[in-house]
């Protein structure tokens, strides 16, 4: 039997509402399964496999009959803009239109009531997927995605009936809620910074010569009230003060840590242009990334490796804790490094470096046309089909390309080897892996693409330490002493270690609860944010392939 607030009904007329309801209900699943659509007056509907379903196991009957979950459920949707996602998409002001209606009339017609109903089960499929899974299909941004997750073993529609027979689906759909640390700092920092966009924004610092400690200027009080806003200056109590002392010099040191610019307390040309981003486009970066988040950080295993891709660092996280962190370079802007998941399974030590096909093609083979000795140079050597060397002088190197050459070219191990003393490998497709590097002092840049797709990373035999777990055999004073001999070996670890490549361009540091802001090097984020932004798109992948 329906009961909704405010809408009370004699016995009699509900049982043949309930009945009428039933065959509006049976008859617009029929609908469904023989056209694949439909639509509520101008409310498209997107669960159009998983209802039928959901119904079907009801024998039609309308499912929405507990009135504390109708609010509930009513209450949730006006909650999805704290998780980054927008009411509309859940039928928002459709549901609104048709609970007036319900709440003015004594006698509703059953359409109205099956319209009610099937709204409310399409914005609960739609809420339960968006937070699962996210809205934004992110294989439709990038065809080499491979990050999936599948909800409990149980068919959707058993799951989706469970959270509509919970007695309290408002507690029940926020059980679901995404609640690791992540999450939890850009939930956060999204009502922090839409406060201050509401408060009228931070104002914008003109153009100057840089500034340093002990300077005075006159816009020193403009600076002071915008790190202010942000909380990167504690101190409120000398915000006209035209002076660069101590505490601003601290509040700088913040913000350049913050936005990964280097923390040299000197209001220069990049500090002065991230200050005078908009609050606007900060805020489009968590949503950006509160997106991104529900695409990879569930199902998190304790121990894995991740590197931030537009951050330019690499974390080894073991039971929950930071083991080892790293500066990382990447792929140029041309030589993307990829975003996908696999499994660190072995490591090489004195790695010999076989040129790939396109830096062959695009970089090897061009400069050894222009240069007889550039073999010798690098260290490297020609390897024909059955592992031989094959003298670089016997060959002409005017008739090959990338396509026609039939060796491949080997980089010898050596402290100018491309991959450095130490590679890191989790075979994937992409040929991507992390290493070491002999340009060590590209780490020092603040924009680190450099790479041709590979992960260059600090410290390297501090990761190799703390992944083979063995301190006698495999410590630091071990490793460059196998480094020294100069000798290839390949060392398995115990168990594969989860590699996660993503790319954050707003995200959370184990130091501390602050929103962490990055360029967008690879201009990702406005695809996110435009489908973000669009009306929700149905899925193949999930949920009854909703």
């Amino acid at each position: 039997m329906y009961l909704f607030p405010l809408l009370i009904l004699p016995f009699t007329t509900l049982l043949a509402s309930d009945e009428a309801v039933q065959e509006i209900i049976r008859s617009r699943a029929e609908h469904v399964q023989q056209f694949k659509e439909m639509y509520l007056q101008d409310a498209s509907i997107s669960g159009i496999v998983v209802l039928p379903k959901l119904y079907e196991q009801r024998d039609f009957r309308p499912a929405w009959t507990n009135p504390r979950n109708v609010e509930g459920l009513l209450r949730i949707i006006g909650e999805m803009d704290r998780e980054g996602l927008y009411p509309a998409d859940y039928h928002q002001e459709k549901l609104g239109d048709l609970k007036q209606q319900l709440e003015q009339t004594d006698n509703p017609a059953p359409e109205l009531l099956a319209d009610f109903d099937i709204a409310l089960s399409d914005a609960l499929t739609r809420i339960v997927y968006h937070i699962l899974f996210g809205k934004v299909d992110p294989e439709r941004l990038d065809a080499n995605w491979n990050i999936y997750r599948e909800i409990e073993d149980i068919e959707p529609a058993t799951w989706l009936q469970n959270l509509i027979n919970s007695q309290d689906i408002y507690q029940a759909l926020r059980e679901i809620m995404p609640d690791e640390r992540f999450f939890v700092v850009l939930r956060k920092g999204l009502e922090e910074y839409r406060t201050i966009a509401e408060n009228g924004g931070w104002p914008t610092i003109p153009e100057g010569p840089v500034l340093k400690k002990d300077m005075s200027d006159e816009r020193i009080p403009l600076i002071r009230q915008r790190l202010q806003i942000t909380g990167d200056l504690k101190d409120s109590q000398n915000l006209q003060d035209q002076f660069f002392d101590d505490a601003l010099f601290e509040a700088v040191q913040h913000f350049q840590n913050r936005h990964g610019l280097n923390p040299d307390g000197v209001i220069g040309k990049n500090t002065l242009e991230t200050m005078n981003v908009s609050v606007q486009k900060r805020i489009e970066q968590i949503l950006v990334n509160l997106e991104r988040g529900r695409w990879v950080y569930r199902d998190i295993d304790d121990e894995f490796i991740l590197v931030n891709i537009a951050g330019f660092k690499a974390n080894y996280i073991g039971d929950n804790k930071l083991v080892w962190k790293a500066r990382a370079q990447v792929g140029k802007d041309y030589r993307r490094t990829p975003i996908f998941k696999a499994e660190l399974k072995y490591l090489v030590f004195n790695p010999t470096w076989t040129v790939p096909p396109t830096i062959l093609k695009k970089d090897v083979l061009p400069a050894i046309k222009r240069d007889s000795t550039y073999l010798e140079k690098k260290n490297m050597k020609v390897i024909d089909r059955s592992g031989k060397p094959v003298n670089p002088a016997s060959l002409d190197w005017s008739k090959y390309t990338g396509k026609n050459f039939p060796y491949s070219i080997r980089q010898e191990p050596g402290p100018s080897n491309a991959l450095g003393r130490v590679k890191f490998i989790f075979p994937n497709k992409h040929f991507v892996f992390l290493h070491d590097t002999p340009s060590k002092e590209l780490f020092e840049r603040e924009t680190r693409t450099f790479s041709s797709g590979c992960i260059r990373v600090e410290n390297p035999f501090h990761l190799a330490e703390a992944l083979l777990k063995n301190p006698e055999n495999w410590n630091l004073n071990k490793i460059e002493q196998l480094i020294e001999t100069g000798k290839t070996k390949t060392v398995y670890l115990n168990k594969p270690i989860p590699v996660l490549l993503l790319y954050a361009t707003a995200f959370h540091t184990l130091d501390d609860d602050n929103v962490h802001f990055r360029n967008d090097v690879y201009d990702r984020d406005q695809a996110i944010l435009k489908e973000l932004q669009e009306h929700f798109k149905r899925k193949e992948r999930h949920l009854g392939k909703n």
